[in-house]
C-alpha cells in the first residue's frame, strides 16, 4: 500500500495536471491521465457567450490534430452567467445543434472557492484564472502547462497550434 501511495505521489508531482479528473456530460469520468503522452487543450466554455463560435475552432483542432494525439476538452461553466440551465441543455446544444464530438464535462465552476481542482491548480501554481469564457490551457504530454490564452485568442491561432504541433512530433 505504501508503495502504491508513493507511486501516486511521485506521478502527481511529475505530471501535475494529469492527476485531475472531470465528470463528463453523460456522467462518466474524464481522467486527464488518460491523455498522458499527448497534449490536451482545456477550454472553459459557455453556450450563450459571444465567443461560442470558438466551439467550431475547437472541433477543427480536434479533427485536424486528434488523430495525431491531441485531446480537446470543453468545460462548460456558468461562472460568468452565460451557460444554459442544465447539463441536458448543454448536451443538446453542443452535441445536437453544434455537432461537437470532443469530450465535454458537466457544468463546472472555474473560478473562486468552488472552482474545480484543475482550475485551482492553474490559479495557485501558475497564476491563471479564467477572466471570461473560452480561456484556454494547453497541457503538455507529461502534464505540464504549456500555455494559457484568453478569450480573444482563437483555438486555431498560431500561438496555440505551434506548441500543439511541437508536442505531437
Amino acid at each position: 500500500m505504501r508503495r502504491l501511495l508513493a507511486f501516486a505521489i511521485a506521478f502527481f508531482l511529475a505530471n501535475p495536471a494529469l492527476g485531475f479528473s472531470f465528470t463528463a456530460l453523460d456522467g462518466s469520468r474524464i481522467d486527464l491521465k488518460d491523455w498522458r503522452g499527448q497534449p490536451v487543450l482545456v477550454v472553459n466554455t459557455a453556450s450563450l457567450c459571444g465567443f461560442t463560435r470558438q466551439y467550431g475552432d475547437m472541433q477543427e483542432l480536434y479533427e485536424r490534430y486528434g488523430p495525431q494525439g491531441l485531446g480537446v476538452l470543453a468545460v462548460p461553466s456558468d461562472d460568468f452567467r452565460q451557460e444554459l440551465g442544465s447539463n441536458e441543455e448543454v448536451e443538446d446544444f453542443c452535441r445536437v445543434q453544434t455537432g461537437l464530438t470532443f469530450p465535454i464535462t458537466r457544468i463546472t465552476s472555474v473560478r473562486g472557492d468552488g472552482a474545480h481542482p484543475f482550475y485551482q491548480w492553474l490559479a495557485a501554481e501558475h497564476g491563471h484564472v479564467p477572466s471570461w469564457n473560452f480561456n484556454k490551457a494547453l497541457i503538455g504530454a507529461e502534464g505540464e502547462l504549456l500555455g494559457f490564452w484568453g478569450s480573444g485568442t482563437r483555438p486555431t491561432a498560431r500561438a496555440i497550434t505551434r506548441p500543439i504541433r511541437a508536442e505531437l512530433r
